[in-house]
């Protein structure tokens, strides 16, 4: 007789699967609670003041505009902002009335004496105005991812530093950042505004370097480094010219041009007078009547150089907002190095990737301060 034996079969465990951290992370994203700023949860906030096109005039001029006659002359619903900084105008109006507005700008600025530089009519521009936004919920957002900006900017501290190395001044760009990232945000494309921010950061970070010594120079010095960091990290010391040329795909000849522009800019940087120093520096003159004229020569010659880098300093008295304050360091390059470096406006453009009417603006606001040195010198 035949008897059926069952056997019994493994229960399987029910504990719960091993999370990776990068999953455990992803887990926490999802499930967080949504930021709430000025009593309004992020998402909520950006539905009322969702981003526009619109139609934008980009341009500079020969010497700051009187906005107040200027607006006046503009269309109604056409705003206008004025970065110091850059000396950079953007007019905005309704889509569609780009050609129209640069037309308009273009005789506006003739009639009243006044030369524009690199006058471009922009279409389809996606921007938001901060201040559609309620203020309660701009004031939180701005104050938490300021700091959240700040603790992500760590690693390009001795990048900004170059440029900004007072505490306040990093503070306020971070915060410029913040609200320049607001304008940009397009929030139908479903990216959280953290994130969006953090890719722009690092952007505007080189975007220092390009705005002061020109697109050219900055990007040539910013792949040099690159390539050298990366060499160092693979052989365990730093390549020799012919081994960074080949590494970068370049002739020495063309590696060593390249060198030279990134040796003027670190020399541009390394002016110490133009953090506002220039008036403490002294100098000692020989007597004329018991040197040679070379010497006398070298000592004027050494005196005008002075007064045209005291005359690019920052100036003490001006807001911090006003193109002012902030060192003139393209009004010093143009003067010095075609004076004394040997270097034509041309040859200067391209090696900083700059227009020599640009180059031109910078150096005539150079000279006016430098002919009041230069008085102030002969009195």
């Amino acid at each position: 007789m035949s008897e059926n034996i069952l056997v019994a079969q493994p229960i399987a465990p029910t504990t719960t699967p091993h999370r990776t951290p990068d999953q455990a992370a992803a887990e926490e994203r999802r499930t967080r609670e949504p930021l709430v700023f000025g009593g309004l949860p992020e998402a909520a906030g950006w539905a009322l003041a969702p981003i526009t096109p619109c139609d934008r005039v980009h341009f500079r001029t020969d010497r700051e505009l009187p906005l107040p006659a200027f607006r006046a002359a503009l269309p109604a619903d056409a705003t206008v902002a004025y970065d110091e900084g850059d000396g950079l105008y953007r007019v905005d109006g309704a889509p569609g009335s780009a050609e129209a507005l640069a037309a308009l700008i273009r005789s506006w600025c003739a009639t009243v004496g006044y030369a524009t530089v690199g006058l471009r009519p922009e279409t389809g521009v996606r921007r938001r105005a901060p201040r559609d936004l309620p203020p309660a919920f701009l004031a939180d957002l701005c104050r938490h991812y300021c700091r959240v900006s700040l603790k992500r900017l760590q690693r390009n501290m001795s990048t900004i530093r170059l440029h900004l190395p007072d505490n306040d001044d990093i503070d306020q760009q971070v915060a410029e950042w913040v609200l320049k990232a607001v304008s940009h945000y397009d929030e139908a494309k479903g990216v959280p505004f953290g994130a969006f921010l953090a890719t722009q950061l690092s952007k505007w970070v080189h975007d220092l370097g390009r705005n002061a010594y020109g697109r050219t120079a900055a990007d040539t010095e910013n792949k040099q480094q690159k390539a050298i960091a990366a060499f160092t990290a693979e052989h365990q010391r730093r390549p020799s010219e012919k081994e960074l040329a080949a590494y970068m795909g370049q002739s020495v000849a063309t590696l060593r041009r390249n060198s030279q522009t990134v040796a003027t800019l670190n020399g541009l940087r390394n002016l110490q007078s133009l953090d506002g120093g220039a008036d403490t520096v002294e100098f000692v003159l020989p007597d004329s009547a018991e040197v040679p004229d070379e010497i006398m020569g070298e000592a004027e010659q050494t005196l005008l150089s002075h007064a045209l880098t005291a005359a690019c300093a920052p100036d003490p008295t001006a807001r911090r907002d006003q193109r002012a304050a902030q060192p003139n360091v393209l009004g010093w390059a143009t003067w010095y190095l075609t004076t004394w470096g040997g270097l034509t406006k041309t040859q200067l453009s391209a090696d900083l990737g700059t227009s020599v009417r640009n180059m031109n603006v910078h150096a005539d606001r150079a000279e006016r301060a430098l002919k009041e040195r230069l008085a102030e010198l002969a009195g």
